[in-house]
């Protein structure tokens, strides 16, 4: 469509008047600035895309019933927009950007979310969907994406091969529970020379609720109460489901969320070279004993520069598992940075301990 020049500038210079209107009828069309400013609904639908694409507006509908709300309108009145989207995929040639831009146009709740939600949910669900398209091997993957009160949710669901047994089989573990605490340490990737390994950690770090269930077991991490948990589910779920949650008006920043898990030292390339470990998921009968149970904790944590291991929760660790972490491990790796929060006294003595066994064992 050709629009001269003058026609655009004045269009433009009354942006701030359309504003006004849709702020103070709430919705607004074409035709309504058709009218008001003597133009075709061919130029007011030129000058809303302008707004569209600067986030001003927001499109609501298509063709000729389509009109435009703020997006505060949207959040003061959410009954304006379907409340779910939800689409099977066949999962051939999928690219998640097209799917993603996809929901942005047909669900646009996600455009009345702030800068940092935004950032965290296109972040989450690409990671989340690019997982189930190349490791997956199903033939059909389901998105769903739904607002509920202040909170934006997403759920991609697949029928395939399974997270955690593929992780299980491919890595040579002995249960899917292993598979699961080896997946909370990060950087681990069953296809090696085109993924890091960093999608699933830092999509459960960025959301305030994650949830990834396969074939019966799940794991949960609640950022809202810096709780992790891992069950058994009664009902099995074949393939892999991922739920993601997120407050609409989020604070948290994806950066400082990477940030968290690099080394900022003056020797750092900032990578992600930093990993948290939480002892409780390790534990068996309450209890961190044996050289065996640490050996499980330590696997695949000679990839990382900083470790800190947090004891919440823990009520005792045994002579052998402390040794095997803090004098072994750390004489095998003098690199690594071993840090440990939330321990009480019994745990603090035990690492201590093994610290001074690991100096002694330097000195002779």
């Amino acid at each position: 469509m050709n629009i001269d020049l003058f026609t655009i500038a004045y269009i433009m210079l009354n942006k701030p008047k359309i504003l006004e209107i849709a702020k103070k009828s709430g919705k607004i069309s074409t035709i309504d600035i058709s009218r008001k400013f003597g133009v075709s609904r061919q130029y007011a639908a030129f000058l809303f895309r302008q707004l569209v694409e600067e986030k001003e507006l927001i499109k609501i509908g298509s063709t000729r019933n389509a009109f435009y709300v703020a997006p505060d309108y949207i959040r003061e009145h959410p009954m304006l927009v379907p409340s779910k989207f939800f689409k099977r995929l066949r999962n051939q040639n999928l690219e998640e950007h097209k799917v993603l831009a996809e929901i942005e146009a047909k669900f646009p709740q996600i455009k009345s979310l702030n800068e940092h939600a935004r950032a965290i949910f296109d972040f989450a669900f690409s990671e989340m969907l690019n997982n189930a398209i190349e490791h997956s091997q199903s033939k059909i993957i389901t998105i769903e994406v739904s607002s509920r009160g202040d909170d934006l949710w997403f759920i991609v669901s697949d029928s395939g091969v399974g997270a955690f047994r593929n992780i299980m089989r491919k890595k040579g573990l002995n249960s899917e529970l292993e598979a699961i605490q080896d997946l909370l340490k990060g950087k681990t990737t069953t296809i090696p020379h085109s993924h890091s390994g960093q999608g699933i950690f830092f999509t459960s770090k960025a959301a305030d609720v994650f949830i990834l269930d396969s074939f019966g077991q799940q794991l949960t991490v609640n950022n809202k109460n810096n709780n992790i948990s891992i069950s058994h589910l009664g009902v099995s779920k074949r393939g892999t489901r991922v739920v993601f949650r997120i407050k609409g008006d989020s604070r948290r920043h994806l950066s400082n969320v990477f940030k968290e898990y690099t080394n900022l030292a003056d020797e750092s390339d900032y990578g992600f070279d930093k990993t948290d470990i939480n002892v409780k998921l390790y534990t068996q009968n309450g209890i961190n004993i044996s050289r065996s149970q640490a050996r499980r904790i330590l696997h695949g944590l000679e990839k990382f520069k900083i470790v800190e291991f947090d004891y919440d929760k823990v009520p005792m660790i045994g002579q052998a598992f402390a040794d095997e972490i803090y004098r072994v491990f750390h004489n095998r790796h003098p690199d690594i940075e071993l840090k440990n929060i939330n321990m009480n006294e019994t745990v603090k003595f035990m690492i201590e301990r093994a610290k001074t066994d690991a100096k002694q064992s330097v000195i002779i």
